[in-house]
């Protein structure tokens, strides 16, 4: 799973707008609280980021081979309490519900956060498997190289760009 920049502001807009037309929440400006929720996901995404170059700075010191990438960003992830994988979604729940307590945008919050989540998690989750979505996509229009090759590499990440460019997605 996977958050792409390009999904922030439709995040944003759909939680908000689900939570307020529901009476979860009120507000007086749900722009304010879209920018709000932007802010949080853009963190996580600022925070990844960091993540990521920090892993590559500690693989390309210990001469580690591609392979262990994901052991070392997990521990890396884990050191600066930044969730991956599976428990992205769950991470970026606790910090929306928590923004919404702490927002001078949100003049009340009527639901509990079990409750916001929930009804937050099915929009989180469609807009993060894109990733797979994509992938399964690329891997079906290069069906006729063969996986692991050198060329398989490099014509995976050409047919992945041109279906990010495609679809929108950054």
């Amino acid at each position: 799973m996977r958050l792409f920049t390009s999904k922030v502001p439709v995040i944003s807009s759909e939680i908000v707008r689900k939570l307020v037309a529901e009476g979860d929440l009120e507000t007086e400006s749900p722009a304010e609280v879209e920018k709000d929720v932007e802010a949080v996901l853009n963190e996580y995404l600022r925070l990844e980021r960091e993540v990521n170059a920090k892993t590559r700075e500690l693989m390309d010191g210990r001469k580690l081979a591609p392979p262990e990438f994901g052991r070392v960003k997990k521990s890396v992830a884990e050191q600066k309490g930044l969730k991956t994988g599976e428990d992205v979604v769950d991470y970026l729940l606790d910090q929306i519900v928590e923004s919404f307590l702490y927002s001078t945008n949100v003049d009340e919050v009527f639901a509990a956060d079990v409750d916001l989540r929930r009804k937050m998690a099915p929009i989180v989750k469609k807009h993060l498997t894109i990733d797979d979505e994509l992938d399964r996509e690329v891997r079906a229009r290069i069906r006729h190289v063969e996986e692991g090759t050198p060329a398989w590499e490099i014509e995976y990440a050409k047919t992945l760009d041109n279906v990010k460019r495609a679809k929108g997605v950054k």
